[in-house]
């Protein structure tokens, strides 16, 4: 077979390029497919009621016989969030980290989701999947046990840089290593997909061991209880905190579900180690005087149902805050999170407390890489091929400037788009077809169920209320026998407002009226009339827009 007729490497992002969130990538040669991340992303804020959004893996539904693994870089829920959904139509073996795939098992067992292979990998660990050949790699995160992947195919080496920054003095693991890194440059890599959470920031990252004499600092002056808000996924900074609280004779309690159960998976595998006797269990926390207390907690982001939110808005079950309590956001805002975490600051100052966030003291670093050690990256791996991921088109964009200052020539550089299909070759690169693909809603327990539709019904509820039409028809003359009531829901109060209800009754009696002796058949043409008459009428009086709901009952 000669060098043309050689199978093509193909790249399909299904999630994780112009957005923050849902990472999910195809890597194809020949026969054979291997997927690299699982994630979700938050919905936006109008997806009213979402809990989450997942990728449309319908492409992989297609192709399942022809999957060999599924390689997992860390275990962030943009990078495993969507696992226990997508498994459950596509089940694929597993391969990742310890901590990475202790997290995932707990979500697998959470959705009884069975039978999936658990591969552990450690950093330097080299796989046979299929026609490709894996080499895991160790670089700095916000979250222990993360790694970049080299994919090898006879096509050649393809690097993805997964989440990484590289940190000179990490708290645990050791330096991103950059000999690897080195050694595949000087190897050849065809093409290098990189994250471009950071790439509009310039110099370094912090490194995470900067913030430690912040939290000693702290934890000297506070004189009540500490509360420290937190993704449960940075262990590594949750080690740090507890270890500052222990410092200072305070005892920890976890606080959330997510904390917990991070908590206790990274203690189960030894990436956190705490004392049991530092423990304390909520329930016990008044047993302590509060100077001797640490409360580590969710909500970093704002969420309505993590825990700093409900002890903001006196709904905790059992903590509230004080006017001693000193609160430490450790967290950077995720985009689109901004205006929910301002909320929950001005809250936790109406209750008296002390709050320290990160633009007051340095209580966060990022785990995501600045300009200057993206560009060690590129100039290490000296790629052929460029394709910028892990982030909005702005940031991919910006991305692919870079890259090509470095001197990767612009034609050799893809900013891709959602579900387009990437080939490459020693001699080409080009973008020859598109998939499915695009977000499913998770609402519940319902997958796919809540559409545009839906969405559409829920922010017009949301907007601008509801009124039922209810009335009962004779079976036997087919005339009105009771109603119309008008039950209003969001709409208006009822009791200031009878003039409306009482003029929209009796507009719906007049047109019931109209038609004389109703049967079946007429029913849909008199509700949709209904609904029209009286949008038309609402909206003249008070310039409001409900949605109507006519119900017809036959007694």
């Amino acid at each position: 077979m000669t060098e043309i007729e050689q199978p093509k490497l193909r790249i399909i992002p299904l999630g994780g390029v112009d957005e923050f969130g849902k990472n999910i990538t195809v890597v194809e040669y020949g026969e054979d497919i291997i997927v690299v991340d699982c994630g979700s992303i938050f919905p936006d804020v109008d997806m009213l009621g979402v809990d989450l959004v997942i990728p449309d893996v319908t492409y992989l539904i297609k192709n399942k016989d022809r999957i060999r693994g599924l390689l997992l870089t860390h275990g962030h829920e943009d990078h495993i969030g969507a696992t226990p959904y997508v498994l459950r139509q596509v089940p694929m073996p597993l391969y990742g980290t310890k901590l990475t795939l202790a997290l995932v098992e707990l979500k697998l067992k959470e959705h009884r989701v069975p039978g999936i292979p658990l591969n552990v990998i450690k950093p330097k660990d080299v796989i046979k999947l299929g026609g490709f050949t894996v080499e895991f790699i160790h670089v700095n995160h916000s979250i222990a046990n993360a790694v970049a992947l080299a994919i090898t195919c006879a096509a050649g080496t393809v690097v993805f840089s997964g989440d990484f920054k590289i940190d000179y003095t990490p708290i645990e693991g050791g330096v991103t290593d950059l000999a690897t890194f080195a050694s595949l440059g000087q190897k050849g890599v065809l093409a290098f997909l990189c994250e471009s959470t950071n790439v509009d920031r310039k110099g370094f990252t912090m490194s995470e061991t900067k913030i430690a004499q912040t939290f000693l600092d702290y934890f000297q002056q506070a004189k009540g209880r500490v509360i420290v808000a937190m993704f449960a996924s940075n262990v590594h900074r949750a080690q740090m905190v507890v270890d500052s609280a222990a410092a200072f004779g305070r005892k920890v309690c976890f606080i959330g579900r997510s904390m917990i159960n991070v908590t206790r998976v990274a203690m189960s595998i030894g990436e956190m180690k705490i004392p049991e006797e530092n423990i304390v269990d909520i329930d016990d926390i008044d047993n302590y005087p509060d100077d001797q207390l640490l409360i580590v907690t969710t909500g970093s982001q704002g969420e309505a149902m993590a825990g700093l939110t409900r002890m903001a808005y006196g709904e905790h079950r059992k903590l509230q805050i004080r006017a001693s309590d000193m609160i430490i956001i450790s967290a950077s805002p995720i985009p689109g999170n901004e205006k929910p975490i301002n909320r929950v600051i001005n809250q936790l100052y109406r209750c008296g407390a002390n709050v320290v966030y990160n633009k007051i003291a340095d209580v966060h670093v990022s785990g995501h890489a600045c300009q200057e050690e993206i560009k060690l990256l590129h100039v290490l791996l000296k790629p052929q091929y460029f394709i910028p991921y892990h982030g909005e088109y702005s940031k991919m964009w910006q991305h692919a400037e870079l890259a090509e200052s470095l001197g990767t020539p612009s034609q050799n550089i893809v900013i891709p788009e959602l579900g387009q299909v990437i080939e490459m070759s020693a001699t080409s690169l080009a973008i020859t077809g598109i998939v499915p693909t695009g977000g499913l809603l998770v609402d519940g327990l319902g997958i796919g169920d809540v559409g545009n539709v839906v969405l559409r019904d829920r922010k017009h509820l949301s907007q601008d209320g509801l009124i039922i039409v209810v009335m009962a028809i004779d079976r036997d003359n087919g005339t009105l026998a009771s109603g119309p009531d008008i039950i209003s829901r969001g709409f208006v109060y009822v009791r200031e407002n009878e003039d409306i209800i009482e003029s929209s009754r009796e507009l719906t009696r007049n047109i019931i009226k109209s038609y004389g002796r109703i049967d079946g058949s007429e029913w849909q043409n008199m509700k949709n009339r209904i609904k029209d008459e009286l949008h038309r009428y609402i909206f003249e009086k008070i310039k409001r827009n409900p949605m109507v709901l006519p119900i017809i009952m036959e007694i």
